[in-house]
């Protein structure tokens, strides 16, 4: 499988990012810091944010808040 789990933080020291979105297979640019995300359930969200690190070994992506974005 190659699927992997998003997961969204504000970039506080010490804090534990958030699932986002599981299972997810495909990851498409959609505007600047704005992606659209495909579960391999078919689930679809927007995402805004950048990304902060990549760990495909884990299957585990995560993603920063904009600057001044609530929850």
């Amino acid at each position: 499988m190659c699927e992997a789990n998003v997961y969204l933080t504000g970039g506080a020291p010490n804090e534990e990012p958030e699932l986002y979105l599981a299972a997810v297979d495909e990851i498409l640019p959609d505007g600047e810091d704005a992606w659209k995300l495909k579960s391999i359930f078919g689930e679809q969200k927007l995402l805004n944010g950048r990304i902060l690190s990549m760990n495909l070994v884990d299957h585990r992506i995560i993603f920063k808040k904009p600057e001044g974005a609530g929850a």
